[in-house]
């Protein structure tokens, strides 16, 4: 199936490693141009190498798009150097040692952090990348929830879960404001993804996450890579302001047992 993106620019946040570097190997499959954001240069200059050596127009946009004048530089950069951008994939987010503690206890700074990461940055990336969309008159952005909204987090990450259906709720809106101009606006909600912070599971943890799921198994990289790729294609040009789960189908996870 063509999807219609050969040539369209897209930047991906957060796209150094991870799901953020799935989703961009699948954009540059199906032909588009890539921006790399992440805040590690390095990492970002090595996926950006490795699609340059399979022929993929690609470059970098350093920079911490949770803050205005980073998102802004950010945006503008991935628009100059690709000649435009009709793909936005907001994928930036923080975690580690800001999760874990409950909410009476939970360091107002870890709370701020996680919002500034994940939400802010949200709507700083698309408040920029919406003008240059408009002017276009085609435009798609693909914002990252999680299964955390659709089945309620677990204790110890307040932050996160307030972030992530604050993500939902401004695709939502969002996609209502802007669908006129070409542009849709689509959230995915992700459970488990086989990434590195996965790896760092204890084999009892992981035999009790995928034992709950009714697949069996952890989602892997590429397959959000694939996801985003439809959503981003003109075969998906109807669907607007929808959250697309892809957790296996486990959303009431007992999160006790892990």
């Amino acid at each position: 199936m063509d999807f219609g993106l050969k040539g369209k620019a897209a930047l991906v946040t957060g796209a150094a490693r991870g799901i953020g570097k799935a989703e961009a190997l699948a954009l540059a499959g199906e032909g588009c141009a890539i921006a790399i954001n992440d805040i590690d240069a390095a990492e970002a200059e090595k996926t950006v190498a490795e699609l340059r050596e399979a022929g993929v127009q690609a470059v970098t946009a350093i920079g911490d798009v949770s803050e205005p004048e980073g998102a802004e530089r950010v945006v503008a950069a991935a628009a100059a150097a690709l000649g435009g951008l009709a793909i936005l994939v907001n994928n930036a987010g923080a975690g580690g040692r800001h999760l874990g503690a409950r909410a009476e206890d939970m360091a107002i700074d870890d709370f701020d952090i996680i919002l500034r990461t994940h939400l802010r940055s949200t709507f700083l990336c698309s408040k920029y990348a919406v003008p240059v969309m408009r002017a276009a008159g085609f435009g798609r952005i693909v914002n990252t929830s999680s299964m955390n909204v659709t089945g309620g987090g677990r204790p110890g990450v307040t932050n996160y879960s307030a972030a992530k259906a604050g993500v939902l709720g401004f695709t939502r809106t969002l996609a209502k404001e802007v669908g006129a101009g070409g542009i849709t606006v689509n959230a995915i909600a992700p459970g488990y993804v086989e990434t590195d912070l996965i790896a760092g599971f204890s084999p009892e943890k992981r035999a009790v996450v995928t034992g709950q799921n009714p697949l069996g198994r952890f989602c892997q990289p590429e397959e959000v890579g694939a996801l985003i790729a439809f959503l981003c294609s003109t075969q998906a040009a109807f669907i607007n302001g929808a959250l697309i789960c892809m957790d296996g189908g486990k959303r009431d996870f007992h999160w006790g047992d892990a």
